[in-house]
């Protein structure tokens, strides 16, 4: 009698399916990971603009006395990160992405509150950008 040599086909098939299960399930994960982190590159450069606003507010007596011309903030775009701009009399800063994939792109918006010398940040998200891609700071 011979002993059978290799894999059958009914074998393979269930191999196969299994992958595919898989690969269904990660893919989606995988792209809204990739996703996030081009968001992240616009908050990672808005940290810059976070000091401005910060130093600027304490220099001057408050948030309401930012205008456009005295926090000295100058942005250029990169790959993933369209633009950030520092609001006049508030120091909200709002950051727009270019992440290719986003659909619709993230537009984080980080809002300052001042009280007893310091300042907390909050962020949110005003494009209407699916929560798995954007940072785990802006997903409340």
């Amino acid at each position: 009698m011979k002993k059978q040599q290799g894999f059958t086909l009914i074998e393979l098939m269930i191999v196969i399916a299994i992958l595919g299960i898989l690969i269904a399930i990660a893919l989606p994960a995988y792209q809204d990971y990739t996703i996030r982190t081009k968001n992240a590159e616009c908050l990672n450069v808005a940290a810059a603009a976070k000091l401005a606003v910060a130093e600027t507010a304490q220099d001057r007596g408050g948030l309401a006395q930012i205008t456009a011309s005295n926090h000295g903030y100058q942005f250029a775009a990169t790959k993933y990160c369209e633009k950030v701009e520092i609001a006049a009399g508030t120091g909200v800063i709002t950051t727009t992405s270019q992440a290719t994939g986003g659909n619709p792109l993230a537009k984080l918006q980080l809002t300052p509150t001042q009280s007893l010398g310091r300042i907390e940040w909050t962020c949110k998200d005003t494009g209407g950008a699916k929560k798995s891609q954007l940072p785990a700071e802006c997903r409340g």
